[in-house]
């Protein structure tokens, strides 16, 4: 599966952002999907995850309750909606797909598919 992501851009403290993931080549609804981010100078870290359906989802601690993923399986696209943005959530932003059929926990894990990245910026 290839994955495409979009959305990202400079943004103030507070201010909310969408950022979108169009996947193609395959069955979108077969893939857990998840988002990562990586700031500069550290390493990747997972962000949020769903499930084939999009009835489960799992946040880091760290966007708990201010970012919402999401998924379209008619458009074959991922959301993450992201609110409240703060400073320390500036990084690039990764799309990610588990193996097919794999459960969500995978793809927060050891994700198969990555798309390329997109800027997120959030000044203070």
């Amino acid at each position: 599966v290839q994955l495409q992501a979009s959305g990202g851009g400079l943004v103030q403290a507070g201010d909310s952002l969408r950022l979108a993931c169009l996947a193609s080549g395959r069955t979108f609804s077969d893939y857990a999907m998840g988002w990562f981010r990586q700031a500069p100078g550290k390493e990747r870290e997972f962000v949020a995850a769903i499930s084939w359906s999009g009835g489960s989802t799992l946040y880091a601690d760290s966007v708990r309750g201010r970012f919402t993923i999401s998924r379209d399986n008619f458009k074959n696209t991922l959301y993450l909606q992201m609110d409240r943005l703060k400073p320390e959530d500036t990084a690039v932003y990764y799309c990610a797909a588990a193996a097919e059929l794999d459960p969500i926990v995978a793809v927060a894990r050891t994700p198969r598919y990555w798309g390329q990245g997109t800027q997120v910026t959030v000044s203070s």
